[in-house]
């Protein structure tokens, strides 16, 4: 089975180099700034071969790119222009004040697509004796060296890199790169060892229940440092300077690296505590950030923002590594239906007091290790369906 994740190399460019590779990311950027004022001054249509011939020798006279960086251009705002369709289409209410002119992608951070074998590729450097990058410049080629650390697996054999992302970061250079790489095959039904169900949540970030144990991840801190995140943003915001908004920027990168590391580690604390062979059961979200259900104003912006994606994405691939699993089921009447003898009644959990008590058979216990409790259950019967069949 194959997977694709990115691997993120820093690089070490000398000053000349640094000038080199500043001045073709702002040329490209430039260039899909053009390419994308173009089509929503409705001089040139969004499709791809008409934007092809339209725009391809202008980037590569205008902006002085070489060919494959001029065919890049095209493919980056073609490509963005569809995912803003794509939401348009999904999410009609965010865009219903803008209609009346043509939405195009701006792009404001200096960027560089980099196509392998043509724009950049790994080489051998006798001289030092290790491996280094080739990139593709305004003025040619510079040989690069990089940092891969974490990431040696994106140099194993059998690996194949994808078209690769120059980031120019707090004086920084990194290549973000994807590799497709090879993982074990989901496990058969009947080899499945155990069955994790998860239930995810503010209070607690996770709770998982394996049949026996019952494992609590605490969120206090996490929503605890949302809460002053979203308090100082606030703050700036008021200020409406050009220092508050560099600030507000900082602050928003700033909070989501942290945000992605806490999901990283929690995903990977939940796959390397069972064997190979796991099945984790999650609930389906999806559409949760427009659910029906009455949420106070205040408790408005936690609800919606809580990164519950990125941290089932981050799971999914983790597990496929690790020759694991994750399946997603209904998410309905998991917190209201009792894990021990299956009565579903609304009034079995207590909100406020986060208290499950069956009104049937009076089994009490936290309300999201009875979610955990349900979804490990669903699991099980999911495993044996599959194995009748």
């Amino acid at each position: 089975m194959l997977q694709t994740r990115t691997a993120k190399l820093r690089i070490f460019p000398d000053d000349e180099q640094s000038v080199l590779l500043r001045e073709t990311m702002s040329a490209y950027t430039s260039a899909c700034n053009y390419v994308s004022d173009l089509i929503g001054t409705g001089k040139v249509k969004a499709d791809r071969y008409r934007l092809h011939d339209a725009t391809y020798r202008q980037c590569r006279l205008r902006f002085s790119l070489p060919s494959q960086m001029a065919q890049s251009v095209i493919r980056t705002v073609f490509a963005s222009m569809k995912a803003i369709e794509s939401n348009m289409r999904l999410h009609p209410e965010k865009f219903r004040k803008k209609k009346e002119r043509k939405i195009v992608p701006q792009f404001r951070s200096t960027q560089l697509d980099l196509v392998r074998g043509r724009d950049y590729s790994l080489l051998w450097n006798k001289e030092h004796t290790r491996k280094v990058f080739s990139l593709n410049t305004l003025r040619g080629r510079i040989k690069v060296p990089f940092r891969s650390d974490a990431t040696d697996w994106a140099f194993a054999d059998g690996t194949k890199m994808g078209t690769a992302k120059l980031v120019f970061r707090k004086g920084k250079f990194y290549l973000h790169i994807p590799v497709t790489v090879e993982v074990p095959d989901p496990p058969d039904p009947c080899d499945i060892t155990d069955v994790v169900g998860i239930d995810r949540g503010i209070r607690f970030l996770t709770v998982s229940y394996d049949g026996k144990n019952t494992s609590f991840v605490s969120g206090a801190e996490v929503k605890q440092k949302r809460a002053h995140y979203r308090k100082l943003r606030q703050s700036l915001q008021k200020k409406q300077t050009s220092s508050a908004r560099r600030r507000l920027r900082a602050i928003g990168h700033r909070e989501n690296r942290w945000m992605n590391d806490v999901n990283h580690c929690l995903s990977k604390t939940l796959v390397s505590q069972y064997p190979q062979g796991t099945l984790f059961v999650l609930e389906d979200l999806t559409g949760i950030r427009f659910a029906s259900e009455r949420v106070r104003v205040k408790d408005r912006y936690v609800q919606v923002s809580w990164p519950y994606y990125d941290l089932e994405r981050k799971l999914v691939y983790k597990a496929q590594m690790n020759g694991s699993a994750v399946i997603r089921v209904d998410p309905r009447y998991t917190s209201q239906t009792c894990p021990v003898c299956g009565y579903r009644d609304k009034n079995n959990r207590d909100r406020k007091d986060h208290v499950f008590r069956c009104r049937e058979c009076g089994y009490t216990t936290n309300d999201d290790r009875a979610a955990a409790m349900n979804l490990q259950r669903m699991g099980m019967e999911y495993v044996l369906r599959a194995q009748v069949s």
